[in-house]
């Protein structure tokens, strides 16, 4: 008998744009793990928006290129959702010269860090990235008009960082989440709020959102809403059970069961969830600063000593 040839590894997943209503795509980059952040597309008349870009020169000039074949015109504005290098590292590469508009507490975190996320994973091809800081920042809400599209861009409060802010389109009803909703992903709450997370859940729904482009993960229905409140009160759960043992958030991650979220993406990030859970039921305010790489750490420890990969 002859051995059995090896399966063929299948072939990587492309990005793809997908269009959810005339006009707005949503830029989905599989299969959503870490670094692989999607973005938001709205087409005018005379003008194009993103939001979001991506993590790497390569990728933001593949974003470009996918812009290109639905417009000739150049990209004039780029929302930021939150400070993270993955959603904005490749904006100088997506959209030279475009404006770019976040809360103002991603331009204070995006200064502070550079691109300081390279050094976490330093075997990436980041390519020639620049720091495109905003042009423009506000506190609560403003209001971006692409054409006939009417885009509300709304600060929910700390949850997935200190400044996330949602793209929504209410005529649509398309609600572009960031990091704050992730489909098929497991959340990441480390340098937010898991109690602020479930409050911005509560005002997105109200919204009543048909559809929900996340951060990462494929496009999704309303249905998100409710699988990350879910996994988070299972979070804010285990966190009690553990602090009231006297278990460390790894110890107390590695007994936890994640019952019906056992298939979301990177469910090493259950480590980080605690210890900002931890942090809350101990008190500390929302978005308090978590040291990030004893974290990488035991999300590594977590998975069997494999390290974290960034796909980008």
């Amino acid at each position: 008998m002859h051995p059995s040839p090896e399966p063929t590894p299948a072939p990587p997943l492309r990005p793809r744009l997908e269009e959810t209503a005339p006009g707005v795509h949503a830029y989905i980059q599989p299969d959503g793990g870490w670094c692989l952040g999607n973005a938001g597309v709205l087409i005018g008349d005379d003008t194009v928006a993103l939001v979001d870009t991506a993590a790497t020169a390569r990728r933001a000039r593949a974003l470009r290129a996918a812009v290109a074949t639905r417009t000739p015109l150049p990209v004039s504005t780029v929302v930021l959702t939150h400070h993270h290098g993955d959603h904005h590292f490749g904006t100088s590469v997506a959209a030279p010269g475009a404006a770019v508009v976040a809360h103002e507490n991603t331009r204070e975190e995006m200064a502070r860090r550079g691109l300081a996320l390279r050094d976490v994973w330093p075997g990436t091809d980041w390519g020639d990235i620049r720091l495109a800081l905003p042009t423009l920042t506000f506190r609560d809400r403003a209001v971006l008009r692409v054409g006939d599209l009417t885009a509300e861009l709304l600060h929910i409060g700390t949850a997935h960082t200190t400044g996330d802010i949602v793209v929504w389109l209410p005529e649509q009803r398309i609600l572009f989440a960031g990091d704050v909703l992730m489909p098929g992903c497991t959340p990441f709450v480390l340098m937010g709020s898991v109690d602020g997370t479930l409050r911005a859940i509560e005002r997105l729904r109200a919204l009543a959102p048909a559809v929900v482009v996340g951060g990462h993960g494929p496009v999704a229905g309303p249905e998100v809403l409710d699988t990350t409140r879910d996994y988070l009160l299972l979070v804010r759960t285990a966190a009690r059970r553990g602090l009231a043992a006297g278990l460390s958030p790894l110890e107390t991650a590695l007994g936890t069961d994640l019952a019906e979220h056992t298939g979301l993406r990177d469910p090493e990030r259950l480590v980080a969830n605690l210890h900002r859970a931890y942090a809350e039921e101990s008190g500390a305010p929302a978005g308090t600063e978590i040291r990030s790489a004893p974290v990488f750490a035991e999300m590594a420890h977590y998975n069997g000593g494999a390290p974290i990969t960034c796909h980008a």
